[in-house]
């Protein structure tokens, strides 16, 4: 290898053996090192069309475990796992990368940071600048003109020692030429370093200015924003002054007429909002385009990158009557005088369909009385910052917490709590209409982000082959099953059945920290199925974020778009989470929805908030002359899904719901892996959370003393040329799947009824 930095930085490749999942171990792959960026590719042939994956190396960490292996860590958004076929080559590739990673860091500007200057201009420190770049300037001046005097005189002595006969005489002159010599060189220095002072308080201050230029184009733009903003919310509010007034002047017919029914300005009002229309493609998008993947999921994560990358959807305006008053009771019969109004002009097919408000489950007269409450919440004291201010940049499922920032609920009990309102899918089984199914399962979807409104606490990571089961069919009519089948990346699959309706998902996940806050980005696919229509859903969940994770009080806000496909007939609904902004007149927390056929005609359109409820209203009229966006004109709305109160006191346990506080009661007969069997998180229930905190520790370092002992396992099995798999599921197994084309964990089928048999025999100790 050259010693030859540059080669080393731009044009260093070959083969490596790079770690994808516990299913597929180390895959050889091609990498290239250029300009400080490490990318790899499948093969050589990929380099001209296709790159698996890039990782800067001007933050990154570059470490050994091995005498092969190199990780190479940047902020926890990449982490690659490289192995090289021998310690010669692998100390090669780490004297390489070590090489770019310093070229690359001094190539970096550290003069851009907008921390270095006030963005904000001073007019002083402007005008402080100008007299000192003037004063420099009349030096030179004084400098040009000292030098053009002496400069004459001594020409003028060479030249009357030229004209001179006698040596005596020109040696007499010689004094003067070598003093107008000596005053010609002290003002040329001079003149240099007037130069050279000038010079450096330019460049000095050309930064300071391009940036005061720059922010006065940014408040600019702003500004005439702020004036388009404003003058389309006056238009907006001119054309809502003029509808109102226009519908104000209905009255009411007489008692027994068809008339009786309408509603008057008082209890009716006009609404306009936009929504985003269903993308052509049949994909599951996710908006976040900045968001960057584990190299666990790199497989995948091109797929989802190229989504990303994909041009936005058009958007539709909407104007529908909505009624003020808040019940489902009030809003089925607002759809009641609705379509009344539009039976002269809707033909059957197109009319009217009254959709099933949301109400509340059912609740059994008899069965298992279950707890109402838990433990209050201690009043522990913690340094924050001292704790989070070491995981800034890195991905925080590989960082051990203490329990202080935890909720005694594990990952697989909290997916369960998603089933809150499960009684949305009951409703949607009972449709003979799949659009209007697929109204209620948006719905659905929708509510299990309820939940997340005031729960800044995190669950706990379940260990490897945890389990956790939760049969609600005697009261809640359904039964649902999960395990952790992954520890890295850390992979939860779940299996539910309910009346008429079956689920399963499996959720992994992403996350990046930035010191103000942490997005969660969810990477697995949820399926539901219904028994009757056959209807077969999927859905990816939307991004997370914590915000004010050091000052402030914490608070949430899911954000991004959801698409929920239909594959045996085509529909659609596309759903947008709009992110909360200070400077926004939305409503905060707002969800639009529309529901479309294959041929991307909309059938329902939905509105609301993710954290109180959802409406939505029938599509009855399309106007499309409008050669920008579409106008839908829809019936009154009806309450789909509404939340139910908190149970009182809920602030002092953890803001749980009742269906959360029910979820780590005890139970008996529960496989010895269940999560409410957990040793630590059954101590922070209880308030004792030092103990919890050193339970938790004894747990993690009994895992990964377990995960060693496999991968030297699969190590020595390698040496002798045997395959062993790594870590198999005890209830679930790898498959195809065969609607999204993506591997996923299937439910065996097998757990009832091991539990009726009470046969736990193939259930890992993995608690203390």
């Amino acid at each position: 290898m050259s010693d030859n930095r540059s080669v080393h930085q731009s044009n260093y490749r070959g083969w490596l053996y790079k770690w994808t999942n516990y299913l597929r171990g180390y895959q050889k792959r091609w990498f290239v090192l250029q300009n400080g960026l490490l990318s790899y590719y499948r093969n050589q042939a990929e380099m001209a069309h296709t790159c698996r994956g890039t990782i800067n190396l001007a933050n990154a960490y570059i470490h050994t475990e091995d005498a092969n292996t190199i990780v190479i860590s940047n902020s926890g958004t990449h982490t690659f796992y490289l192995k090289a076929t021998s310690e010669v080559e692998r100390q090669k590739w780490v004297t390489a990368l070590e090489l770019a990673k310093a070229d690359a860091i001094k190539l970096s500007d550290p003069g851009d940071s907008d921390e270095e200057v006030e963005p904000e201009p001073n007019k002083n420190e402007l005008q402080n600048m100008v007299k000192t770049l003037t004063a420099k300037l009349e030096d030179m001046n004084t400098c040009n003109d000292l030098i053009a005097k002496h400069g004459t005189g001594l020409q003028r002595a060479l030249t009357e020692v030229e004209s001179m006969d006698s040596p005596s005489e020109a040696g007499s002159k010689l004094k003067v030429i070598n003093e107008r010599a000596t005053m010609f060189r002290i003002t040329t220095n001079a003149m240099i370093n007037a130069c050279g002072e000038y010079l450096d308080v330019a460049q000095t201050q050309v930064k300071r200015l391009q940036k005061i230029v720059n922010y006065e184009h940014e408040q600019r733009m702003k500004l005439e924003e702020m004036v388009e903003q404003l003058a389309k919310e006056q238009v907006t509010l001119e054309t809502k002054a003029k509808q109102s007034m226009g519908h104000g002047l209905a009255k009411k017919g007489p008692p027994g007429s068809d008339e009786e029914d309408f509603f008057d300005a008082l209890d009716y009002q006009a609404e306009e909002f936009e929504v985003a229309l269903p993308h052509n493609q049949p994909k599951h998008r996710r908006t976040d385009s900045n968001i960057s993947f584990d190299s666990q999921a790199d497989e995948r994560s091109s797929d989802l990158s190229s989504e990303a990358e994909e041009s936005e959807g058009q958007e539709a305006r909407v104007y529908s009557h909505k009624s003020k008053q808040g019940s489902p009771k009030q809003a089925t019969a607002s759809v009641k005088s609705q379509l009344k109004r539009n039976a002269n002009s809707d033909s059957k097919r197109n009319g009217e369909t009254q959709l099933v408000a949301a109400k509340a489950p059912r609740v059994p007269s008899g069965g298992r009385v279950r707890r109402a409450v838990i433990p209050p919440k201690p009043n522990y004291s913690l340094n924050l910052w001292s704790i989070m201010k070491n995981c800034i940049g890195k991905d925080l499922s590989k960082i051990p917490m203490p329990v202080n920032f935890s909720e005694p609920l594990s990952m697989l009990q909290r997916l369960t709590e998603e089933f809150e309102y499960a009684d949305c899918l009951d409703r949607a089984a009972a449709c003979e209409d799949s659009a209007e199914q697929l109204v209620h399962v948006a719905a659905f979807t929708i509510s299990a982000y309820s939940t997340t409104i005031n729960r800044t606490t995190k669950p706990f990571n379940p260990l490897l082959g945890e389990t956790y089961e939760c049969d609600r069919t005697d009261d809640l009519g359904w039964k649902s099953f999960a395990e952790q089948v992954s520890h890295h990346p850390p992979t939860a699959s779940q299996f539910t059945e309910g009346n008429g309706w079956t689920m399963w998902q499996e959720f992994t996940m992403g996350s990046k920290f930035r010191g103000k806050y942490l997005q969660i980005i969810p990477l697995g696919i949820a399926h539901l199925v219904f028994k009757k229509s056959g209807n077969h859903y999927t859905w990816r969940k939307v991004t997370t974020t914590v915000h004010n994770i050091i000052v402030g009080k914490l608070w949430v806000d899911n954000h991004g778009e959801m698409d929920i496909s239909n594959h045996r007939n085509g529909d659609k609904c596309h759903l947008k989470y709009s992110a909360y902004s200070y400077f926004s007149r939305e409503i905060p927390r707002k969800v639009t929805g529309v529901v479309a056929d294959k041929e991307g005609n909309a059938k329902w359109v939905l509105t609301g908030t993710w954290d109180k409820r959802m409406e939505a209203a029938k599509v009855v009229h399309i106007d499309e002359s409008n050669k920008g966006k579409p106008v839908f004109e829809t019936g009154a709305h009806v309450c789909i899904w509404e939340k139910r109160p908190l149970p009182p006191g809920s602030d002092r346990m953890y803001n749980f719901t009742s269906l959360a506080i029910t979820l780590n009661e005890p139970e008996e007969g529960v496989a010895p892996t269940d999560s409410r069997l957990r040793p630590d998180q059954r101590a922070m229930e209880e308030g004792r959370w030092d103990d919890a905190n050193k339970l938790k520790q004894e747990l993690e370092e009994k895992q990964r003393a377990a995960r060693k002992k496999r991968e030297a396992e699969m190590e020595e099995a390698s040496k002798r040329g045997e395959t062993i798999k790594g870590y198999q599921p005890i209830w679930f197994e790898m498959k195809t799947d065969p609607v999204t084309g993506s591997p996923i964990h299937v439910y065996k089928g097998k757990y009832w009824d091991c539990k009726e048999k009470s046969d736990w025999s193939s259930c890992p100790p993995i608690f203390l």
